[in-house]
């Protein structure tokens, strides 16, 4: 049901009576239009009924059912829900005029302008006058109370409109009239406040009736809005009536508005107990985190107070990583919930107090006071288990180095002892020679001062293990057996190494003569087998050699070490003589025992093999060196005779490269006697080539003998090839340069002294005197020549004249484009006169008349190269002269 509500008379800032005459004041002509005038019937009638029908009253004629002003008043009283006053009962005229006075009157009260009403008018049935009223109460009663976003009545009830459908395709209010034709605008009204009402999405923009029939029943069925308007008086009238639009639609506002009144009450009554069961969520979730985190701290803390220390380093370093894992991993989480707890404390009691709730008071034993005593005797606790699990690991790791230090120094001493008793106690030395004995003492005093040297260890070990008996190593029982075993040991090894020193100083007296000659002979031998072994290999050794003085000094080198030879023969003789007196005292005194030196690998007849063989490669050395000096000289005196060609050809060649490039240069002669010239420098240098052929013989001599160097000169025959080469070609192309020099001149008929002046202007320009000048000297030629030279114009030069762009211009292609310039040279065009004078004005010429007019090898020339004529007036046998002539000058293609 549609509830009006009393409402003071809006004001919306303009004045009453201007408000009133823009929206109130209806159009008497507009009235006329029948359709508008049926369609207000209708919706008025209808509007009139929804409310009449709370009073259970109906009208069927509105024109006619408020003349009395009975149900008039009625429906005021109805709609503003006040009291009117008492109506007259009569049926007199002036008893009607009278109740719709009271009627009008009660509207004006309430704000309303009527405008050109009275009363008679409604009396007597004015449809038109009924209307205007009808429409006057409508929109002070329905349409003037709309508000939104500071805008009312009419524009509020649109923006209301536009505010709903601005999500639906195909919908677009701008008005109250044309804007509702196809009936999506109903449609989108209904399924925005009711989408299970109506399937959108199947509503067809092109089924205006359709549309409008199912929003009009879905109304009337749903929503309780009576069918106010007929779905074919909207589409076939082409602008419906706003009025009648406006009234049906803010049926809707107010039918949608209480639902979203009611709608808002539910949501207010939700926030308020979804602020409720927030808070009683904090409130368990706060209750939940304490007893957690207070029960962690509970478990915790009996573990960080316990100091009962472990016996080894693997235990109390895992006691440390346990540490860390509560530091770095259990610890940081709890931090966090122990913040957050009071975070959302802090949190909850804030909520509390902003939505006028009492203040949350946590469990006993679980408020933020209590967490924090509690932490704070987990961080003591934590503190001093710290530094307590450092000094025990520090304890432990010293106590592990210890007796690691201890097991490494006790094994290694004891393998060092394991066998040394047995070689003690050993009577090798009773059969032993004087070098056995020696050896056997020297080994034992190597033993001795091993001895002394694992005194230090013992005594390391014996500290190491007071040390661990001080620290209370867990093990120290085995460690004192272990110990006491290494000095029982030591102590039997000292005694042992005593009595065998006193053994082997007895047999090495008994010895000693024989020793002293061993020792001498080992001495002298084997320097002297180390100088032999030298001698032959330096005898025997290959040489290359490449000069004289090489040779010479390998030869005085061997003459130095020939005077050494009876000086080591003398030594040679002293040495043998000391194996001989040992074999006089072995025989004299009858030792038993092997004559060998057991000090030298080096016996008697090694010496004396070694010996013969080096007076044997004495001479064959002299042999040697002597065949390597006359082969020196030999090559010497080949250095020097190609020396002496290759100074005389070179400077030739270099002076002959320069009288030719004065000549290209010079300009006072003409380009004859620079021809002549050049061709006589041509058979000079022809008539020089035999001397080149003799420095190749000598070259190739050299290269035989293997000479890679000559001090003699700064010339190679590389040089010498490849500047002869350069002057042949140098000079070819020096004559062939005047050749076409002469060609051009005589062609272009250029006199010698423009041929002068061109000489000159480009030896000028030609800056780097390499034969050509580059991009810039070139243009800098031309402008002094007084050419007036743009960058177009000097552009289409340079294709002429370095068509390749290598960036550098030649004296012959300058010469060519100087005689372009200024010969006078055939065109085409001449030459197609020339035909035509031949042809007796005819496009084309004919085989007969070229035979007669030209020389037979022009004439079968012309004729092998002429196309046909394919003109309009041609002959048999025409030929087309002129696409003959434009070929030759490259202007066609045949």
């Amino acid at each position: 049901m549609i509830q009006i509500d009393n409402m003071m008379p809006y004001d919306n800032g303009y004045d009453q009576d201007e408000y009133m005459m823009q929206e109130e004041e209806w159009d008497r002509d507009l009235l006329l239009d029948p359709a508008w005038e049926k369609q207000q019937r209708k919706t008025f009638t209808a509007w009139c009924n929804s409310h009449l029908r709370k009073a259970g009253v109906q009208i069927e004629n509105i024109e006619e059912d408020f003349r009395n002003g009975l149900k008039l008043m009625l429906l005021l009283e109805v709609i503003s829900g006040e009291r009117l006053p008492k109506p007259d009962r009569g049926k007199m005229r002036f008893h009607k005029i009278a109740n719709v006075n009271k009627a009008l009157d009660f509207i004006t009260s309430k704000g309303v302008k009527l405008v050109s009403i009275g009363a008679e008018e409604i009396v007597d049935g004015n449809v038109k006058m009924t209307l205007g009223m009808i429409w006057t109460i409508i929109l002070r009663f329905a349409i003037q109370d709309i508000s939104v976003e500071e805008t009312s009545a009419k524009e509020g009830l649109l923006l209301w409109c536009q505010r709903k459908t601005a999500p639906y395709r195909n919908v677009n209010v701008q008005n109250f009239h044309v804007s509702w034709k196809d009936g999506l605008a109903f449609c989108a009204l209904i399924h925005r406040h009711r989408p299970d009402l109506i399937d959108y999405a199947k509503l067809n923009k092109d089924d205006a009736l359709g549309n409008l029939n199912l929003a009009f029943d879905i109304a009337e069925k749903h929503l309780d809005i009576p069918k106010m308007l007929d779905a074919e008086d909207i589409v076939n009238t082409p602008k419906p009536d706003e009025r009648a639009i406006m009234t049906y639609v803010s049926c809707f506002y107010h039918a949608f508005a209480g639902a979203e009144q009611a709608e808002t009450a539910a949501n207010r009554i939700c926030k308020i107990l979804g602020v409720n069961q927030e808070n009683e969520k904090l409130m368990e979730e706060y209750e939940r985190l304490a007893s957690e985190l207070l029960e962690w701290i509970r478990r915790t803390t009996p573990w960080l107070e316990n100091r009962m220390s472990e016996k080894t380093m693997a235990l109390m370093q895992r006691k440390l990583e346990d540490f860390r894992d509560y530091r770095r991993m259990h610890k940081p989480p709890k931090v966090q919930e122990k913040c957050q707890l009071e975070i959302n404390f802090n949190t909850l009691q804030t909520k509390l107090r902003i939505s006028n709730r009492p203040a949350f008071m946590p469990s006993e034993g679980k408020m933020v006071s209590d967490i924090a005593s509690a932490w704070q005797g987990l961080e003591q606790a934590e503190k001093g288990f710290e530094e307590w699990l450092l000094t025990e690991i520090r304890r432990l790791q010293r106590v592990d180095h210890l007796a690691e230090k201890f097991r490494q120094k006790a094994s290694n001493h004891e393998n060092w002892a394991t066998g040394k008793e047995e070689i003690l106690t050993r009577k090798d030395y009773e059969s032993a020679s004087l070098m056995e004995i020696r050896a056997l003492l020297r080994k034992h005093e190597a033993f001795e001062s091993d001895l002394s040297a694992h005194q230090d260890r013992v005594e390391q070990i014996a500290a190491i293990a007071q040390e661990l008996n001080e620290l209370d190593y867990h093990d120290v029982a085995a460690v004192n057996q272990r110990c006491q075993s290494i000095c029982d040991v030591w102590d039997q090894l000292g005694t042992l190494t005593q009595k065998r020193r006193e053994a082997l100083e007895r047999t090495e007296k008994l010895l000693e003569t024989v020793e002293q000659l061993f020792l001498e002979y080992t001495k002298r031998s084997a320097p002297f087998n180390s100088w032999l072994e030298g001698a032959m290999e330096d005898l025997q050794d290959m040489f290359i050699v490449h000069t004289i003085e090489e040779v010479q000094s390998l030869i005085a080198a061997h003459d130095q070490f020939k005077s050494t030879l009876p000086e080591a023969d003398g030594e040679r003789q002293a040495i043998l003589g000391i194996q001989q007196e040992v074999q006089k005292i072995f025989n004299s005194y009858g030792i038993h025992g092997n004559l060998a030196n057991p000090y030298s690998t080096i016996s008697p007849e090694e010496i004396i093999s070694k010996w013969e063989k080096v007076k044997k490669l004495v001479p064959q050395r002299d042999g040697s060196l002597q065949e390597e000096l006359a082969r020196q000289h030999g090559n010497e005196r080949l250095r020097r005779q190609f020396a002496a060609q290759a100074n005389l050809i070179g400077p030739w060649i270099q002076t002959r490269m320069e009288e030719i490039g004065r000549c290209s240069l010079e300009i006072g002669g003409t380009l004859e006697d620079q021809m002549t010239q050049l061709k006589q420098y041509e058979h000079v240098i022809v008539s020089y080539k035999p001397n080149i052929d003799k420095l190749e013989g000598d070259h190739q001599l050299i290269q035989e003998s293997l000479i890679f160097d000559n001090k003699h000169t700064n010339y190679t025959m590389e040089h010498i090839r490849v500047g002869w080469e350069l002057l042949l070609t140098t000079i070819a192309r020096t004559i062939n340069d005047i050749e076409t020099q002469i060609l051009t001149r005589d062609a272009k008929g250029i006199s010698q002294e423009q041929m002068h002046e061109f000489r000159s202007s480009f030896n000028h320009f030609d800056r780097k005197k390499n034969g050509a000048m580059d991009t810039d000297d070139f243009r800098a030629c031309l402008i002094s020549m007084g050419y007036d030279l743009g960058e177009v114009e000097f552009a289409r030069i340079m294709l002429l004249v370095d068509p390749n762009a290598t960036g550098v211009v030649t004296f012959q292609s300058f010469i060519d484009f100087m005689t372009r310039e200024t010969a006078d040279t055939d065109t085409s065009e001449q030459v197609v006169a020339s035909f035509r004078i031949l042809a007796a004005d005819k496009p084309y010429i004919l085989i007969d008349e070229l035979r007669r007019e030209l020389p037979h090898d022009q004439a079968e020339y012309c004729i092998s190269r002429m196309p046909p004529y394919a003109g309009p007036v041609a002959v048999p046998g025409a030929l087309d002269y002129t696409a003959f002539s434009t070929a030759l000058y490259g202007e066609s293609d045949l």
